[in-house]
């Protein structure tokens, strides 16, 4: 198990909150650049070693699916570089649009790196008092996405078995997977109606429940809560003071460098690879002790 995934949900639910927040509603290149590197990081020591081509012609597509699609669709900007259908195509729209790429594919990754650490038993823990139906679905969801994949890969190699997916024809092979598709949807219905019946019989959320977890706050989840809340302070405060203030319309800015954004700069880097330095910190650890033995 990954050390990330050992600290408190508290601490875990801050910290990807902090983050995710910044990274999805702060425009400035450099907080957003910082916000993708760390969740590359982060994620490529969260993924199988077979899942990262996959992953990463996945979020180049999106890269530049957005990238593209931006610019020509707005047309906001005063430097034209050519002219499509007599519409203007300018930089500031294609730098706009590389700019809102990287902040969606940093947030995409992010959200990957929370489903995968929140569990299902995280999010009861942390709402299951106090929204126990909230956090019932929350858990669900989350437990149903790969499940929902899982079992369509499934289906899918069933299916071929019987002869689909044996034609060549790009109608055919569209058409057997839109009835793979129809089934999982049933399924999946089938499937949630069973669990609010069964969660229903149990009472659940009639009445105060007791549980039990084995979630302790340690002082290593103290020390990290500590740093995570300095560094969106340091963070919060320079944005809310507009240091770090950017924008591309009607011309493009220059990134600030003084001294306050600098600052923010690098908390806000620190904050976002916090997660990649503990996993590599604990590995390298692991590697010194088992050298000594």
């Amino acid at each position: 198990m990954k050390t990330f995934q050992n600290v408190h949900p508290t601490v875990l639910l801050l910290y990807f909150l902090s983050v995710l927040i910044v990274g999805m509603f702060v425009t400035n290149p450099v907080l957003s650049l910082s916000s993708l590197l760390g969740g590359i990081l982060f994620s490529a020591t969260l993924c199988r070693r077979g899942e990262v081509a996959g992953d990463v012609g996945f979020y180049l597509a999106m890269f530049f699916l957005v990238a593209i699609t931006n610019p020509l669709f707005s047309h906001n900007g005063v430097t034209p570089l050519f002219f499509l259908n007599g519409n203007p195509v300018t930089l500031e729209a294609f730098i706009y649009g590389a700019e809102l790429a990287v902040a969606i594919v940093g947030t995409l990754l992010w959200c990957r790196s929370f489903s995968r650490i929140m569990t299902s038993d995280k999010l009861l823990y942390l709402f299951g008092r106090v929204l126990p139906k909230l956090s019932l679905v929350l858990s669900m969801a989350l437990r149903f996405i790969p499940m929902f994949f899982r079992r369509m890969r499934q289906v899918k190699a069933v299916q071929k078995t019987t002869g689909m997916y044996s034609g060549r024809g790009i109608v055919d092979k569209f058409r057997y997977s839109g009835r793979v598709f129809l089934s999982m949807i049933g399924w999946s219905l089938e499937s949630s109606i069973e669990t609010a019946a069964s969660m229903k019989a149990r009472g659940y959320g009639t009445g105060r429940r007791t549980n039990f977890s084995l979630f302790r706050f340690t002082p290593r989840d103290g020390a990290l809560l500590a740093v995570t809340l300095s560094l969106i302070s340091l963070v919060t405060v320079g944005i809310s003071l507009g240091v770090t203030e950017f924008y591309f319309y009607p011309r493009i800015s220059t990134v600030s460098l003084t001294a306050p954004a600098l600052a923010v700069y690098i908390a806000f880097g620190a904050l976002s690879l916090l997660p990649f330095f503990i996993e590599v910190r604990e590995v390298l650890l692991w590697k010194y002790y088992r050298s000594k033995i």
